[in-house]
């Protein structure tokens, strides 16, 4: 798949880079023929400086010649994937050097606004963190139906970050007509990671591969 890049950014709750979620998705992409890498974004720091510095890889990696960029991220990880394909300043007319061009998240944290996952909320925005900040970096706040698309997995059984993030962000998807495909498993705990012997959350990798290709 010449010509398309996906960045790989595990879950961590923005303390830390789940192994799990690094290299092996890597490796599974590089198996269907996507090229891809793992970026550690900076860990226990304040909103926005994760953001940038996945900014300014998107860029370095136009810069080597992808011509697409596609994120996958998980838990934390997917949160700040969905920053940098819906918040403000990266759109393809405002900035096409940082665009993204399609995104994956699982089990991702989409929503400040609520109480759930909350040390991560603290570790990025802080603990006076007023409404303005935390709407500002809810997904489903960010959508415009010029989001590009989104392929969303969860379980239903999460007990870290309630499957309610992704139907949060399901519906904001759904009401700006973005493209979007949306899997909620009935069982499985959190970070699962590529899901393999998980039951019937293993098949999300199969669902993703056949949607990843349909983006490149």
């Amino acid at each position: 798949m010449t010509g398309t890049h996906m960045i790989v950014l595990p879950g961590g709750g923005y303390a830390m880079h789940a192994a799990h979620e690094a290299e092996p998705v890597v490796d599974w992409l590089g198996g269907m023929g996507v090229r891809a890498s793992v970026f550690r974004y900076p860990l226990h720091a304040r909103h926005p400086e994760p953001l940038d510095a996945l900014r300014a890889e998107i860029r370095r990696r136009r810069a080597a010649g992808a011509r697409r960029i596609g994120l996958i991220g998980f838990s934390a990880g997917g949160h700040l994937a969905g920053l940098a394909a819906l918040a403000p300043g990266t759109g393809p007319s405002e900035a096409p050097d940082a665009a993204v061009d399609f995104a994956v998240l699982g089990y991702a944290i989409t929503s400040m606004e609520t109480e759930t996952y909350r040390p991560a909320r603290l570790i990025l925005l802080g603990e006076d963190a007023g409404p303005g900040l935390r709407r500002s970096t809810s997904l489903d706040a960010l959508v415009t139906p010029e989001a590009p698309p989104f392929f969303v997995w969860h379980t239903a059984e999460d007990p870290y970050v309630p499957v309610e993030h992704t139907y949060r962000l399901a519906a904001a998807l759904a009401a700006g007509q973005v493209p979007h495909a949306v899997h909620v498993f009935a069982h499985g705990p959190h970070s699962l990671g590529l899901a393999r012997n998980a039951g019937e959350a293993a098949i999300w990798t199969t669902l993703a591969e056949a949607w990843i290709r349909e983006q490149v």
